[in-house]
């Protein structure tokens, strides 16, 4: 696909440094290598890459790989318990820094029957037809339009951001275009799972993965589609919450009155931790945090519009955590991600079912002590009258207490935070001017999560977000998607990065 790049008079006899470049001429080089790169975005949406699936992952990591060392990468496996890390390296004559940049190959898993195309990993194009979205020939992508989307598993969560990132590669080398730093890139296979392995790998290889700074390409921008810097990201902690009924489903006929039904159960508990406007209820679970007069100038400072982001939800109202979008996600969070018990639809019968399983998500700010936390959550439960387990009950168990639960937890990574004024963050920041004219949009806190703390406490290292897709991808959803306009412009930022004197 590179017979579509048509280098005009305009450009380029650049040798010198990359800064060089003129913003026009950043913003052609995307154009012409979002082009490019069409094929190789199609290619890698093709290799399935569902984490919970260890067979996904090989042909991922030989992916990487590949195309990482076809641009003059050294590359690496980082060995883990279960899947590797990759570590590509490449250095610059001249550069005395060193720059990390994190990027994520595996997805989240698929219902296929939930999803419209023929596969989830066969990436198609669409574009907007009314409220709806139609196929269209993927032959049609050489004369796309901005809106135009495709649609596949991890199209924007986050191998968009990998092909955006090897695109604005490729267009630094044909055109003699050198950073003024060095490049490590760290692809992480597990984040989908919580980089389970991640924190003790860093530990392990952190004289690999030393740099001076940590810039992760990830996640989407800002509703306002704007040119976005996200300097911190909550962590995560998972909790497995399964309340027990009768030792195998029951006749709701013969037993209903009598044998208790563990959903009631669990759906009293959970109703307990919180109130009518979504606030934790447990004593202490928001203790330590406050928000100042300058963090709510900053929180303020984004441009959010709180009628446009209800209306994205289609929600009546919000949680009354905080008063506004960027104040809530400033505190730690307590939800339930997913229930089960008995079977429904086709499958429904009518029985008392032996047990109801809640998949709890606890996101971590970095003024709150997971532990604590998930000790705070535990201690409720006890207080309930519940006795707790962190194996399937006995029957010894099961005759003695009436209220039985099984727990477990984990805790995959802290939060982290950057300050705006570091090197960094004012790095950063002068790229995105210098390519787009404006301040881009700076956010304090992502509420989303990325594995990013160990390596800000290991390698002692400040790191930022540069998300490039567009908000509304349903990434973790069906029908995953990456709007075109975006994954052009993400390569125009990487680009300004990469160009942008150190």
């Amino acid at each position: 696909m590179r017979s579509f790049l048509l280098v005009t008079g305009i450009l380029f006899s650049l040798t010198s440094a990359a800064q060089s470049l003129s913003p026009s001429q950043i913003e052609q080089l995307a154009s012409q290598y979002a082009l490019n790169s069409f094929e190789l975005l199609k290619e890698v949406l093709s290799i399935p890459n569902d984490a919970m699936q260890p067979g996904h992952i090989e042909p991922n990591v030989l992916w990487t790989e590949k195309v990482f060392s076809q641009r003059g990468f050294s590359t690496k496996r980082l060995k883990t318990p279960t899947v590797p890390l990759v570590l590509a390296e490449r250095n610059f004559e001249g550069a005395d820094k060193t720059v990390l940049v994190y990027l994520q190959m595996d997805g989240q898993p698929v219902d296929s029957t939930r999803w419209f195309q023929p596969s989830p990993y066969d990436p198609v194009l669409k574009q907007p037809k009314g409220e709806e979205w139609e196929i269209i020939s993927w032959e049609r992508i050489a004369n796309y339009q901005d809106d135009w989307r495709v649609f596949a598993r991890a199209a924007s969560d986050a191998k968009g951001p990998v092909a955006m990132f090897l695109s604005a590669i490729d267009a630094m080398d044909e055109q003699k275009l050198e950073p003024s730093y060095n490049l490590k890139v760290i692809l992480d296979y597990e984040e989908e799972l919580g980089s389970p392995n991640l924190p003790q790998s860093v530990k392990d290889y952190k004289t690999d993965l030393m740099a001076d700074m940590l810039v992760i390409f990830d996640g989407p921008m800002h509703i306002s589609n704007r040119p976005t810097l996200v300097f911190g990201a909550r962590g995560i902690a998972t909790i497995e919450l399964t309340v027990h009924g009768p030792v195998k489903p029951q006749h709701s006929g013969h037993y209903g009155n009598y044998a208790p039904n563990p959903a009631f159960k669990l759906a009293r508990l959970l109703t307990s931790m919180k109130d009518e406007a979504g606030r934790v209820t447990i004593p202490g679970f928001y203790d330590g945090i406050s928000i100042d007069n300058k963090t709510v100038k900053i929180l303020r400072d984004v441009p959010d519009d709180e009628t446009e982001i209800r209306e994205r939800l289609q929600i009546a109202q919000p949680d009354q955590v905080g008063s506004y979008y960027q104040e809530a996600i400033q505190y730690p969070s307590l939800n339930v991600r997913g229930m089960q018990s008995g079977w429904i639809n086709e499958e429904v019968r009518t029985i008392i079912p032996s047990w109801a399983k809640a998949e709890i998500d606890v996101r971590l700010v970095l003024e709150s002590d997971p532990e604590r936390l998930i000790a705070l959550i535990k201690e409720h439960i006890q207080s309930q009258g519940y006795f707790l387990t962190s194996d399937w009950p006995t029957k010894e168990q099961r005759l003695k207490y009436p209220k039985l639960a099984t727990f477990n937890y984990e805790v995959s990574y802290q939060s982290f935070r950057t300050d705006f004024d570091s090197e960094v963050g004012t790095w950063l920041r002068a790229a995105l001017i210098h390519a787009y004219g404006e301040d881009p949009v700076m956010e304090r806190l992502a509420g989303g999560s990325i594995p990013i703390s160990p390596f800000v406490v290991t390698l002692d290292i400040p790191a930022v977000s540069v998300p490039t897709v567009n908000r509304d991808n349903n990434q973790h959803s069906p029908n995953e998607n990456l709007r075109l306009g975006n994954y052009r412009e993400g390569i125009r930022s990487m680009l300004a990065i990469l160009t942008q004197k150190l």
